[in-house]
Formats: structure tokens, sequence, C-alpha cells
């Protein structure tokens, strides 16, 4: 196995975590913007008060996207399966 080999299933590792975590980190990035806005708004300054939204929006982030991750992390894996006999030969 090249080096190069060892870069390019790297990259596309880490290319399937980002795509993985981008939607529920996006989301809890959204919802947390908002509910900052708001509590800067109304001089609210409680901590735990964007807990409960970005919770139930990253859990509804995960029941929306959580087919095409499932299919996404399938699909890699499968192709890395299928890669092993070029990658030790």
């Amino acid at each position: 196995m090249t080096p190069e080999t060892v870069v390019e299933v790297g990259q596309e590792a880490l290319m399937t975590i980002i795509m993985l975590a981008a939607p529920v980190l996006i989301t809890g990035l959204s919802i947390g913007l908002f509910i900052g806005m708001i509590q800067a708004a109304t001089s609210i300054q409680e901590m735990t008060l964007s807990f409960i939204p970005k919770l139930l929006g990253m859990f509804a982030a995960l029941i929306v996207f959580g087919g095409w991750m499932l299919d996404l992390l399938v699909n890699y894996v499968t192709r890395l399966y299928d890669a092993i006999p070029g990658l030790i030969g």
C-alpha cells in the first residue's frame, strides 16, 4: 500500500465524517445563534435556555437526515471493503 493510497483513503474518510456530522452540527449552530439573538434582545442571560431547543433540533435533524446518513456510511464502508484486495496487494 503506497502513501498516496493511505492519504486517499484518509481523505475519503474525513470527507465522509464531515458529511455525516454537518446536518446535526449546522442545526445546533443555527438554533444556538437564533436563541442567542433572542437572549441578547431580551437581556435574558440564562445559559441553559438554549439547551432544550438545541437538543430537540438535533434530534429532529437526525430523524430527517438519518436515512441519508446511514446510506452514506454504508456506501463508504462497502467501497472500503471492496477495495481491500487492491489495498493489500
